[in-house]
């Protein structure tokens, strides 16, 4: 461990979780959140709406659910379960101390409706090192609920908020003084909250998918020792400082989709028909990105992901800024391997940004024919 910085479990909980430039707006956010909650009672009567739990699944896939709402609003409970653990990011054995909602990078897409409410209980189990919360893009007040969900190991937190917004939305952990380490360490997911009567095109129409899939694009910091090669350390602690030193120069050693480079190619790769109508849900928490379908296209994108906006149509490639999810609706064509990309190709192609899309059915050659095969002179 660096002699310059000393971090164990005690230190994290007493000391730096209230450290740096966040810590006075948090512990304002959260002295104000526990008056309003104590000075009044809930505004609505919730009483009579029916609750469901969700139960997630593991990204690129997606949990159940209906495209448009049945019925009235509903209270969707939800729990997720921090886990901290050692990852693999690439096929030369590098390793990541990885924060994680669930075990994954991503943590698990959520699907509600508009006007539904999002009951979450975050549970921090005492075997992880660290101090943790969960701010939601898609929420009104208390940072997100940020301030509603700080959780010490051993200690879990249950919060509720109504998705008044429709669209794709990132999530994060937002600890205070230690944001960007915990959300460049795997710590973010996505929620897509459709409007109740289902995606929509420029015109009004009804868009219905076959599958949806999540791509969550992450971004690693792994530092290398004096003959280049990446380091490895014991834990969390012990990998903070080189860590963040790497995180200050704003190059990373990994830019993933799903947690590795591979994830989503070869025997991952993502399936589909040709005809079927594929929902592409694509987050990046921290840095901007580029996706492009290689052989394919965008027929419907909200880039930024919000559906109160019409789409845009036939796009090439689409921009989806750091902190933010969008969407992307096409049907397939024609069979065959699509990669699907980060089309800054350096990302792409030397840092791990890409999936595969296998496409099953039969070639259309009026889309595509091969008049004169590559032959000699």
């Amino acid at each position: 461990m660096s002699n310059e910085f000393q971090i164990t479990r005690r230190s994290i909980l007493a000391g730096a979780a209230f450290a740096g430039a966040m810590a006075p707006l948090v512990a304002a956010s959260v002295a104000q959140a526990n008056d309003k909650l104590a000075a009044k009672p809930a505004p609505a009567d919730l009483s009579t709406l029916e609750r469901v739990k969700l139960e997630l699944v593991k990204p690129p896939f997606v949990h159940a659910h209906s495209q448009k709402a049945e019925g009235a609003p509903k209270i969707y409970e939800v729990t997720l379960t921090i886990q901290e653990k050692k990852i693999v990011v690439d096929d030369e054995g590098t390793e990541v101390h990885a924060m994680t909602f669930d075990g994954s990078v991503p943590g698990p897409m959520i699907v509600v409706h508009q006007d539904d409410y999002v009951e979450l209980t975050l549970v921090n189990p005492e075997t992880n090192e660290l101090q943790h919360n969960i701010d939601f893009h898609s929420a009104t007040g208390a940072l997100g609920g940020g301030a509603l969900t700080i959780v010490n190991p051993g200690e879990k937190a249950v919060m509720r908020f109504k998705a008044t917004k429709a669209g794709v939305f990132v999530y994060h952990c937002a600890p205070p003084g230690m944001v960007p380490w915990h959300v460049t360490s795997g710590m973010n997911g996505a929620i897509m909250v459709l409007p109740r009567d289902g995606l929509k095109d420029h015109k009004g129409h009804d868009l219905v998918y076959d599958r949806v899939y999540y791509v969550g694009e992450q971004d690693f910091y792994v530092p290398r020792d004096e003959t280049g090669a990446y380091k490895k350390y014991e834990s969390h602690g012990d990998a903070y400082a080189d860590t963040l030193e790497v995180m200050k120069t704003l190059t990373p050693s990994h830019i993933v989709f799903n947690g590795a480079v591979g994830a989503l190619t070869g025997e991952n790769a993502l399936k589909a028909k040709v005809g079927e109508n594929v929902l592409i849900l694509h987050s990046q928490a921290n840095r901007d990105t580029r996706p492009h379908l290689i052989g394919g296209h965008g027929d419907y994108v909200w880039a930024t992901g919000k559906f109160a906006n019409p789409p845009e149509l036939d796009q090439e490639t689409w921009f989806i800024p750091g902190g933010a999810a969008g969407a992307a609706f096409y049907t397939f064509q024609q069979p065959g391997i699509y990669a699907y990309v980060n089309h800054n190709l350096i990302e792409a192609f030397e840092k791990g940004a890409a999936a595969h899309f296998k496409v099953e059915g039969e070639w259309n050659n009026d889309l595509m024919t091969a008049i004169v095969s590559p032959n000699s002179h």
